[in-house]
């Protein structure tokens, strides 16, 4: 598993930069009212969907510190506050309401998720990861699989907030992985 799964999460960090940066542009041919319209997808407005990842990125990111503090790894890529999220989260909180800040915090995170990345030793995806989720359930398997959630449930709410463009009349383009090759 080693070195192929890191160039494999390695190439979907890179990607979700890619795409990222994609959806955002798309994102800011609409109006601030408009990516904030309520559009009955399941956080609601583009502006909820993408706060959710934001938030969710965060929580993650800082399992994934922790996971490797404890197994004597140092993630440097997630140092500095970056990833810093109220003890009490909801996931549907709305961090940032001016979009300036929301895509400003999108690119640092993108490019933490990419150091991150770039940074992981070969063997901590078979390492074991313990953490508590949203609603306190404890929570242990090994690294790899919260590491395939991560880049996969950011993969669906883009894939959401694709379809709330496309609806709002905004074509993002090509998403697939392949293209980015």
């Amino acid at each position: 598993m080693g070195a192929a799964f890191l160039d494999n999460g390695r190439l979907l960090a890179r990607y979700n930069s890619w795409i990222n940066q994609r959806l955002y542009e798309a994102c800011e041919t609409l109006a601030d009212e408009e990516r904030k319209r309520e559009r009955g997808a399941y956080f609601g407005s583009i502006h909820k969907t993408l706060n959710h990842l934001v938030v969710t990125d965060q929580v993650w990111l800082r399992r994934f510190l922790q996971s490797g503090t404890e197994n004597g790894i140092h993630f440097v890529a997630l140092d500095g506050g970056l990833i810093e999220i109220p003890e009490a989260y909801r996931l549907d909180m709305v961090p940032f309401e001016d979009w300036a800040s929301l895509k400003a915090k999108r690119v640092q995170l993108d490019a933490a998720i990419e150091g991150w990345m770039a940074g992981m030793p070969e063997g901590y995806p078979q390492m074991t990861m313990r953490y508590s989720n949203s609603r306190g359930v404890q929570r242990e398997h090994p690294a790899w699989q919260a590491m395939t959630h991560f880049f996969n449930h950011q993969t669906h709410h883009r894939g959401q907030t694709t379809t709330l463009l496309m609806q709002a009349g905004v074509d993002v383009g090509v998403t697939d992985l392949v293209a980015l090759m």
